[in-house]
C-alpha cells in the first residue's frame, strides 16, 4: 500500500511548479512593487538635495519644492560620477565590469568543460574527483582568504624533513593588490558550483545526441562545442547571472586582495567611502548606490529568460 502511493505521487518539481502557477497573477504583482519600492525610493531620495534628504522621507520628494529644495535635482550624480575627489566612483565602475565581466567567463569557461567530462567521460576515479569537487562548497570564503592573499604575494613553500629541502609549490607572482588576484579569487570559489550546476543539466541531455555523434565520427571536443555548449545556453545564462551578480556586489573578497590600492578598488568599495569623514556626504551614497544597482538589473532582464529555462531545466520533467 505504501509502494503504491509513493509510486502514485508527483515528483517534487512539478508539485511546486504547479503551485506557483496556481497563484493568482495579482499577488505576483503585489509582490513585484512591494519588492520594488526600496529601489524606487533610492532612486527619488538620490534626486533630493542633503537638506531634504535629511528633513523628510522620499515619499514626501513633492513637498521639496514647497520647503525651498530643488527636486528633482542631479546635483549628488554630478558629484559621484564628476572629476571631483569625491570617491572616484567612475573609476570604480570601470573596475568593478572588469572584475566582473572576467570573473564570469573564466569560471564558465572551465567548469563547461568539466561538466561534460564528469557527465560523458568515463575516466578512473571519476565519481570520487566530482564529490571532492564538490565538497569544496563546503570551504567558508571567509577562512581562505588570508591565506589566498599570502600565496599571492609571497607564494607557497613547503620544507620536506627528509631531504630537509624546501619546495615551492606556487612562486611568487606579486598579484596582491591587483584585480587579476580578485579573478582568481572568484574563479576559485565559483568553479564547485558552476560544475555542480552544469553537470546536473548536462548529463541529463539526451543520450542518443552523444551515440549519433560518435557513429558519426565527432570526438569529444566536438561533441561539446557543437552539440553541448548551443544545448546548454539556458544554465550557462542562469550561472552567468549568479556569477556576474556576486562578483559585482562583491566587497570582501576585493577588499582584502587589493587593500589599499585604491587606483584598482571596484564601485562597491569605493560607494562605501563617499560618505567622507564624519559623514558629511551621506547625501551622496544614493546616488552612488543607485548607480552600481543599475548594472545588475540591465544584466538581469537583458538575460531573465535565459535564466528561467537555466534554473527551472529538469526540475519539471517526468
Amino acid at each position: 500500500m505504501t509502494a503504491t502511493t509513493t509510486a502514485g505521487r508527483r515528483p517534487l518539481g512539478p508539485r511546486i511548479y504547479g503551485f506557483l502557477r496556481s497563484i493568482p497573477t495579482w499577488v505576483l504583482w503585489i509582490l513585484v512593487v512591494l519588492w520594488t519600492i526600496p529601489t524606487f525610493g533610492l532612486l527619488v531620495n538620490s534626486l533630493r538635495t542633503r537638506d531634504a534628504q535629511r528633513t523628510s522621507g522620499w515619499w514626501l520628494a513633492w513637498q521639496d519644492g514647497a520647503n525651498g529644495f530643488d527636486f528633482p535635482t542631479l546635483q549628488n550624480y554630478e558629484a559621484v560620477l564628476g572629476a571631483e575627489a569625491t570617491g572616484g566612483l567612475a573609476n570604480g565602475l570601470l573596475n568593478s565590469a572588469s572584475i566582473a565581466i572576467v570573473a564570469t567567463i573564466i569560471p564558465i569557461a572551465i567548469a563547461a568543460f568539466a561538466a561534460y567530462a564528469f557527465a560523458w567521460i568515463d575516466f578512473r576515479g571519476r565519481e570520487w574527483l566530482f564529490i571532492g569537487t564538490i565538497a569544496l562548497l563546503a570551504v567558508p570564503t571567509q577562512v581562505s582568504l588570508i591565506p589566498l592573499l599570502q600565496a599571492y604575494s609571497s607564494g607557497v613553500r613547503m620544507t620536506i624533513p627528509i631531504i630537509e629541502k624546501t619546495v615551492t609549490i606556487i612562486p611568487d607572482m606579486g598579484l596582491a593588490g591587483t584585480i587579476p588576484a580578485v579573478w582568481l579569487t572568484h574563479t576559485g570559489f565559483a568553479l564547485p558550483f558552476a560544475i555542480f550546476l552544469l553537470h546536473n543539466y548536462i548529463a541529463g541531455l539526451p543520450k542518443d545526441l552523444f551515440e549519433s555523434a560518435r557513429i558519426d565520427g565527432a570526438d569529444h571536443f566536438k561533441i561539446f562545442w557543437k552539440l553541448v555548449v548551443p544545448l546548454s545556453i539556458p544554465v550557462l545564462a542562469a550561472f552567468a547571472i549568479f556569477q556576474f551578480l556576486w562578483t559585482w556586489n562583491d566587497y570582501l573578497i576585493a577588499l582584502t586582495m587589493i587593500g589599499g590600492n585604491r587606483v584598482a578598488l571596484p564601485a562597491t568599495v569605493v560607494v562605501a567611502s563617499l560618505a567622507g569623514e564624519f559623514g558629511l556626504r551621506e547625501h551622496l551614497l544614493t546616488a552612488g548606490a543607485f548607480v552600481i544597482t543599475v548594472v545588475p538589473l540591465v544584466v538581469f532582464f537583458a538575460l531573465q529568460r535565459f535564466f528561467v529555462r537555466g534554473i527551472t531545466a529538469g526540475s519539471v520533467k517526468g
